[in-house]
């Protein structure tokens, strides 16, 4: 049995979530953690809210709260979100613990005894009319290097170059469009150059990630620079030097809070557990595998930065040094970044009214038919582009018109000639050739699901659905009431292939996949679901987190031989058809634009 840690990146909690941001960081860690378990591996599965830095001053500003209670808000609304779409968090916390606050802390302490956080005075970028400081990604303009129009004040998204905001070319605030002054100010920044020889080392031996994430966390290194990890911000972790710890308006950079998250819930988790060291055997045990899932415009601080941070604080940089008190701490296996979903032309953005938010969809279409979405047709590998048409076509002619068909004519049958799963007579070449398809399937999907290759895994389990549809149509058990044996043996090889086809799939779609279970005659809990608990920190006000308890699932990966005699549920339409018109209109909380 294997430590498996994944680790998924913390949303803002300064909104409700939309499709676009699960589909790079949520749906492809919980498929991934799901399929872990069932083969018998020890998964701890970690991440919360970002609660800190100016994206939830923003936030708060217009709702006319303070930062806390947006934090409390949003928090709340995403576990909301997150339970429904049955992501199996071990845990699911935010970063305004003291916990998160006391790890962070003692990171940037170990880095800054180490050498590798340096204090730098440099431009820093204010907003004229609030006389508020504007973080880098609140700055964009054109990118000094590539020329492209879209950079950001940390790094261009086009040619991936890390910049600074004064270095734009006509700079103005995302947030109000105003050209923001420059004047000087005073922070700590992270000496990348000092680790880039031992990132690269490293880097080199991540010969199996992602080409995408490889290619682009190389290409960083050969222009590392200094990045600041502090910021002249009020809502943040203060910083725990002499001379700054006092200073309320210095916080620690919300991208270096927000990746430590990793390390702190692993530390949370196994404090709410009882057991405070437990977080070691997946930070610090050498057979331990680490996975990280985000979207490709975070592929920055977790293929180069975050590592960064773990050989600094383990003084494993060219400076040398000692670990800090949590020890030697293992850098990522892998960085599992997807690309982006998008609409109408572009990025899912709220500020641009191209949104279309989780909980709406999973209101109206349920969780699985988005996960199916996601893992079928999501941005996997290249930027895609979602539109309603091709939602309708996947789930009415694969979810619905494929699978959900299968499951409902087999069972069906079997309940009304039999009640109960019949018994076999002799297999023929056709029943053992479905039945061979079937099993093998479950070497092939797993291989794929362990490389992390999503979209190939679930289309090789629905070959075996197809498989399997088409062994019904070529057998027309339905004509076979004069020969009982040879139906019942048709019936049970279906069931068989049904039930094994499920297993694969329950991963992508655990919810529909309970239901199958159920409906063949199981009983119990097949596919395990996340819960929302509410907890304290000492005695403060109790929040919300997600947990849950997967260890008692019954779901394993392999071909459980269906039991003769087991008596059979009628079963319920899994995935009803969708209105065609659907595709053409968008639903009326979503809809299609005359402009497309």
């Amino acid at each position: 049995m294997s430590k498996i840690l994944a680790a998924v990146a913390w949303p803002y909690a300064n909104g409700p979530r939309h499709i676009g941001h699960v589909s790079g960081f949520g749906v492809p860690s919980d498929v991934f953690a799901r399929y872990q378990r069932m083969i018998g591996n020890d998964v701890l599965m970690v991440s919360g809210s970002d609660e800190h830095g100016t994206a939830i001053q923003v936030q708060a500003d217009r709702e006319g709260l303070t930062p806390q209670q947006t934090a409390d808000k949003y928090h709340s609304i995403i576990c909301e979100e997150l339970q429904q779409l049955g992501l199996t968090y071990d845990l699911f916390t935010r970063t305004t613990t003291n916990n998160h606050c006391e790890v962070v802390q003692e990171l940037f302490r170990a880095l800054h005894a180490n050498g590798y956080v340096v204090p730098h005075k440099g431009m820093g970028a204010i907003s004229p009319s609030t006389g508020r400081t504007l973080p880098d990604r609140y700055i964009e303009g054109t990118c000094p290097l590539c020329k492209s129009e879209d950079a950001r004040g940390d790094q261009c998204n086009s040619c991936g170059k890390q910049l600074d905001p004064i270095d734009l070319i006509n700079p103005r605030s995302s947030l109000d469009g105003e050209v923001p002054e420059f004047v000087e100010t005073e922070h700590f920044f992270l000496d990348l150059p000092a680790l880039a020889q031992t990132l690269r080392t490293w880097l080199d031996t991540r010969q199996d990630w992602r080409p995408n994430v490889l290619n682009f966390s190389l290409e960083l290194l050969k222009d590392l620079k200094p990045r600041g990890i502090t910021r002249d911000l009020d809502w943040g972790i203060r910083v725990p030097i002499d001379g700054w710890r006092d200073n309320p308006m210095k916080s620690i950079y919300v991208w270096f809070d927000a990746v430590i998250g990793y390390l702190s819930a692993s530390i949370e988790w196994a404090l709410r557990q009882g057991d405070p060291q437990a977080w070691r055997e997946w930070w610090q045990n050498p057979e331990a595998q680490s996975y990280y899932f985000l979207g490709k415009d975070n592929i920055t601080f977790h293929s180069v930065i975050w590592p960064g941070i773990l050989l600094g604080a383990n003084g494993q940089g060219d400076r040398g040094g000692e670990p800090s008190t949590f020890g030697e701490l293992n850098l990522p296996t892998e960085v599992v970044s997807s690309e982006f979903l998008m609409m109408g032309g572009g990025k899912f953005s709220t500020s641009y009214n191209r949104v279309i938010y989780v909980r709406d969809f999973l209101k109206e279409f349920g969780p699985d038919a988005l996960r199916y979405y996601i893992a079928v047709a999501g941005p996997e590998n290249t930027d895609t582009v979602f539109t309603w048409e091709e939602f309708v076509r996947r789930i009415n002619t694969e979810l619905a018109n494929e699978w959900g068909n299968l499951v409902n004519r087999s069972i069906s049958m079997a309940h009304k000639n039999n009640g109960v799963i019949p018994t076999p007579g002799e297999l023929t070449e056709i029943d053992t050739r479905v039945l061979d398809t079937a099993r093998q399937g479950f070497e092939v999907v797993g291989d794929l699901l362990s490389k992390a290759k999503f979209k190939a895994a679930i289309t090789e389990a629905m070959r075996v659905a197809s498989a399997a549809n088409r062994y019904l149509s070529e057998t027309e058990p339905w004509k076979l009431k004069d020969n009982p044996t040879r139906r019942d043996t048709v019936l049970h090889t279906t069931l068989q292939v049904v039930s094994d086809v499920n297993t694969m799939l329950t991963p992508f779609l655990p919810h529909a996949c309970q239901k199958v279970y159920e409906a063949l005659g199981g009983t119990g809990v097949w596919a395990a679901q996340p819960e929302i608990r509410h907890v304290s920190e000492d005695g403060q006000d109790p929040y919300p987190i997600l947990t849950g308890d997967y260890d008692s699932q019954l779901a394993f990966w392999k071909s459980i031989p269906v039991e003769v005699g087991r008596v059979l549920n009628k079963p319920e339409p899994l995935f009803p058809k969708l209105d065609e018109s659907l595709g053409e209109t968008g639903p009326s909380w979503a809809p299609i634009s005359v402009d497309g």
